[in-house]
């Protein structure tokens, strides 16, 4: 794992842990060499993440959209800003880019972020690595709504494997590195013959 895309809130969110989270993962990457590859913001939990990397020696690649470079703050002091066009493109090029993906806390758009990963993941579009950071257990309503989802027949279990999840950021891209992807034989469930 080179390069690591992560997915996070422009917002800092209101438990003090996430912020002190976000900065240990920014560290981890800078020490185990692995390029941080994000929005592009200085703002929020992507902000704090990009800002320990790169205070710990750490490469930092933003992708961000003409359209947000102004309302998200655009980081002045990265090792790269790519300014692209649309959300789609950015999104494109983050996945390109990436050999492994990560989420920390955020809102509508993080979530967006990582369905569309998994999913891709999913439909065999790509084989890498996705992880949660499930700082003071933010993501367990998200966690337990998938559980609902093989429940009731709208996901197969074995995609569930495709989500490594954790709660300390240099344990979490252990794992990440390790990933073997399932191997994907269909898409739906079958309905059983009665």
């Amino acid at each position: 794992m080179k390069r690591l895309a992560v997915y996070s809130g422009s917002s800092r969110g209101k438990k003090p842990l996430y912020e002190e989270e976000a900065r240990k993962l920014g560290k981890v990457l800078a020490e185990r060499e692995i390029e941080l590859v994000y929005g592009g913001g200085a703002v929020g939990m992507m902000g704090i993440t990009a800002n320990a990397a790169l205070a710990e020696g750490g490469r930092v690649t933003g992708i961000m959209p003409k359209m947000l470079q102004e309302r998200e703050i655009a980081h002045p002091m990265l090792t790269d800003l790519i300014i692209v066009d649309s959300m789609h493109e950015r999104k494109s090029m983050m996945a390109d880019t990436a050999d492994a993906f990560l989420v920390l806390p955020g809102g509508a758009g993080t979530m967006e972020e990582f369905f569309e990963i998994f999913t891709w993941a999913q439909l065999g579009l790509h084989k890498k690595s996705i992880g949660i950071l499930n700082i003071e257990e933010f993501y367990d309503p998200m966690l337990n709504m998938l559980d609902h989802m093989v429940y009731e027949g709208f996901l197969h279990e074995s995609y569930l494997s495709m989500i490594q999840i954790g709660t300390d950021s240099a344990r979490l891209i252990d794992n990440m590195q390790e990933y073997e992807p399932p191997s994907l034989e269909r898409y739906i469930n079958e309905p059983e013959d009665d």
